[in-house]
């Protein structure tokens, strides 16, 4: 992957951006790159790569998107928080807040933003989260504030919401047409702990048969 130059203005935030879609990642970068107060250090495009440039440039805050080959965002923040608790990270996605924001916010994250917001937010949302606040949609905080209050937010047999990370991973590769091997190399697991995990979804969402969790997985992927 490209990296940037080590040296930029001390009032300069660094910025490490995670990103596996060229195009995407090129766009955040050059937002970025407009800002007087913001210098984008480095950029990756998988888990491995992103850990390296971390570790090696020393960013105010990181960008990770949610989806990425093998281990995703998710997976991402948590480890960049085992290494480094104080480094901001803000998550990126299409995937619906509504499903993903706590989970991010579990794993570490400091704030969860929807690609389809504006470039005025997204800089926002930056900016907020280098100063130590938490960042979400006025949607999601109502329903994270909701949980925390004890208000039971409805849900059906096939609520997503039931899944672990690693199994609403799995869940996202079964819906991209993936079978159990490349779901296994994929996320670096065996193929017993794949199966294992679809046994699981398929009880967590009350389905019987295989091709009902293959029907509904591929509906879920359609609506982000």
């Amino acid at each position: 992957m490209t990296e940037l130059p080590a040296t930029e203005p001390s009032t300069s935030w660094r910025v490490v951006i995670v990103e596996d879609h060229p195009v995407v990642r090129r766009g955040l970068s050059a937002l970025m790159a407009e800002q007087e107060d913001l210098t984008v250090c480095g950029e990756a495009d998988n888990f491995y790569e992103a850990l390296r440039i971390i570790n090696e440039r020393n960013p105010d805050v990181v960008l990770v998107d949610i989806s990425l080959n093998g281990a995703d965002g998710i997976e991402l923040t948590k480890e960049i928080k085992s290494r480094k608790p104080g480094l901001p990270v803000l998550v990126l996605s299409v995937f619906d807040e509504m499903l993903y924001a706590e989970r991010a916010l579990r794993a570490g994250a400091s704030g969860y933003l929807m690609k389809s917001e504006s470039a005025g937010n997204l800089i926002n949302a930056v900016r907020r989260v280098l100063r130590g606040e938490i960042y979400l949609s006025e949607r999601s905080s109502s329903k994270i504030l909701a949980g925390l209050v004890g208000v039971k937010q409805k849900e059906d047999d096939h609520s997503i919401d039931q899944l672990t990370d690693r199994e609403l991973q799995v869940f996202r590769c079964i819906g991209q047409g993936m079978n159990t091997s490349e779901i296994a190399d994929l996320l670096m697991i065996s193929v017993k702990t794949v199966e294992a995990h679809r046994e699981h979804i398929k009880r967590k969402l009350n389905l019987k048969r295989g091709s009902d969790l293959l029907r509904l997985a591929i509906q879920h992927n359609l609506q982000q």
